[in-house]
């Protein structure tokens, strides 16, 4: 893919037959005006190459590999629901401003949705040079195609070295999408970016292996240099009233976008509190013995207004829902408070959650790998220990001295 650009099709002497269009294998050709029309997705495979009885289709070699240089600044994806900013957001935007600052290059927000020129202005007071603003009715729900081709554009426009997503539902899939159609690389579920101080390039830091690696990522030869990085990984960035962040509201140009999904209702989900962003998250892992160990961590979450948490283990005994696994193959959390019981505290487990600002270990294990990183450990029996802690603590609120 790298040494070609192109699809040309010589039109003059093209029949009309439609065979390159059956033969592409992604849907990327098809007939207008009696002639075939290559999408901005075609993923360059030459299948219709091969394909057209009279050789009427090459692949252009690329002349354009010095190009990257025309790319400058470090673009954040504003990621937002009904008007409100996702938090990862502003942690890009941290991020993105200690990069920015080492390459001496301006830090960029694409903000996309429909009544969302507020929200810009709290983009540019957590320091982004510019916010574009794409603010238009067929952006009101996030979809793919729409939301791909928009940032596309953008890309190609404005030309951002660096374009940093949040690693979201939305954002692990929109990311390739977008990276496909610029033809670049992403690193997915990054934990860590920094730039070469010699390069200049990104170093793309993420887990590999089941967390037992830790795999550094470069883009030498593309551009954006494009990741999705880790909710609660990285420090948010600052609120500065004195900030000047010009904010640019763009034009929709709706030739070249593509809607194919009709969103024709949503219901949003029962409401929970989200070990992503509880300050208290008391966690099991396969200790507890049984699945009604969490019914005890379920009554001290209620008491402290946390929120449950798992080890993958006994997601995968069917302990409890997917949606409380904390770790590499669950979620990142990032709480004022962990407590961990029962947890041995394997790697994937302790990348989810170590950047906890306070850690309590409850294991029987005293060798326990948990104990390494915990703050305070407890060497005991958690079906002792949990109902003595869920007592002193009722007393503390009932005495008015826990709040």
């Amino acid at each position: 893919m790298e040494d070609f650009e192109v699809i040309r099709i010589d039109l003059e002497k093209c029949s009309g037959c439609g065979i390159c269009v059956s033969a592409c294998p992604f849907g990327s050709i098809e007939m207008v005006e009696n002639h075939p029309l290559i999408k901005e997705d075609c993923r360059l495979c030459g299948s219709c190459v091969s394909a057209c009885p009279l050789g009427l289709i090459s692949l252009v070699e690329s002349s354009k590999k010095g190009d990257v240089e025309q790319y400058k600044g470090v673009a954040v994806f504003a990621e937002q629901r009904g008007g409100v900013i996702h938090p990862v957001a502003y942690e890009l935007l941290g991020k993105g401003k200690e990069l920015s600052k080492q390459l001496n290059e301006p830090l960029y927000a694409v903000l996309l949705g429909c009544g969302i020129k507020e929200a810009a202005g709290e983009l540019a007071i957590r320091g982004a040079d510019k916010v574009y603003v794409y603010d238009d009715p067929m952006l009101r729900e996030i979809r793919e195609d729409p939301y791909a081709d928009v940032l596309s554009k953008f890309v190609k426009e404005e030309k951002p070295s660096i374009f940093l997503i949040g690693a979201t539902a939305i954002g692990r899939s929109l990311g390739p999408k977008l990276a496909a159609k610029l033809r670049t690389g992403l690193t997915a579920d990054c934990t860590g970016l920094e730039i070469d101080p010699e390069t200049k390039l990104l170093k793309q830091t993420r887990p590999a292996f089941g967390g037992n690696v830790m795999a550094t990522i470069i883009c030498p030869d593309s551009r954006p240099q494009m990741a999705t990085v880790r909710y609660k990984v990285m420090k948010e960035a600052e609120k500065n009233s004195d900030s000047k962040g010009e904010i640019i509201e763009k034009k929709m140009d709706y030739k070249g976008i593509s809607d194919r999904v009709k969103i024709l209702d949503f219901q949003p989900a029962k409401e929970t509190v989200s070990i992503v962003d509880a300050d208290i998250v008391i966690s099991g892992g396969k200790g507890l013995g049984e699945a009604k160990g969490f019914r005890l961590l379920e009554e001290l979450a209620n008491i402290m207004d946390g929120a449950v948490g798992a080890s993958r283990p006994t997601v995968d005994e069917g302990w409890i829902d997917y949606t409380h696994q904390v770790g590499l193959s669950g979620k990142t959390v990032r709480p004022k408070l962990y407590i961990a019981c029962g947890i041995s505290g394997a790697v994937q487990h302790l990348a989810g959650m170590k950047t906890s600002d306070y850690i309590i270990a409850i294991n029987k294990d005293k060798e326990a790998p948990i104990f390494k990183v915990a703050t305070l450990g407890i060497v005991g029996d958690c079906y002792e220990v949990l109902p003595i802690l869920q007592k002193k603590i009722m007393e503390y609120k009932k005495n008015g001295k826990l709040r």
